[in-house]
């Protein structure tokens, strides 16, 4: 089992010219790079970018459906670091309502629980096939107020890591917390991220960021 070296890539706009920070969680067995080519698929011109890199290209060694100790310590360890991305972007001046997150699979999985155990008014998140951790979810880690940050969850209707049921129940504990929560599931679609996916979250996430 293993902690997370402290990693960060920081690329796109320095933060004197960003409107906005996205913090972006690779997939399993991809990278902090791997991630961020992403960036040229979505509306991110005015954005600080924030990368952090997973220790063994992995955020946790099991499925995000294992019992939560046994991905222990790496799954604190990688929310740690999803912190401290966070947090460089407001010590940069960039505040959590103009933060965003997006994450692909596993990452898709961290960013939901990241957010979920703090909630507040973000700016957006993104979450390619991705749900809440844990073999059953202890409702009792999930505090805050989304006040209406728009999360779009994307996913096929039969993926083989991520089951339907899961991303629904997710879905139903982020709108309790006040999110607003688009869930689009797409017949067939293989466990990868399509032209589709990215021109939706550019119309439902993206597009409608507000300047500040």
């Amino acid at each position: 089992m293993y902690s997370h070296e402290k990693q960060l890539i920081q690329a796109g706009k320095s933060a004197a010219h960003a409107n906005k920070a996205v913090v972006l969680l690779h997939g399993r067995g991809s990278s902090a790079p791997g991630i961020l080519s992403l960036a040229r698929h979505l509306q991110l011109e005015d954005a600080l970018l924030l990368a952090p890199q997973a220790t063994n290209n992995s955020w946790y060694p099991y499925s995000f459906l294992a019992p939560v100790a046994d991905n222990q310590p790496a799954l604190t360890s990688a929310l740690a670091l999803v912190d401290d991305a966070a947090a460089e972007a407001m010590r940069l001046g960039i505040p959590a309502s103009a933060l965003y997150f997006v994450g692909f699979s596993q990452g898709a999985c961290l960013a939901l629980e990241y957010i979920a155990r703090h909630g507040q008014r973000y700016g957006g998140v993104v979450a390619f096939t991705g749900g809440l951790i844990g073999e059953s979810l202890e409702k009792e880690n999930y505090v805050g107020d989304f006040a209406g940050t728009p999360i779009l969850v994307t996913s096929g209707d039969d993926d083989p890591h991520v089951p339907l049921s899961r991303i629904e129940e997710s879905a139903t504990i982020l709108r309790g917390l006040g999110a607003n929560v688009i869930l689009e599931i797409y017949p067939g679609k293989p466990h990868s991220i399509s032209p589709d996916e990215t021109l939706l979250a550019n119309e439902v996430v993206f597009g409608s960021s507000i300047p500040h």
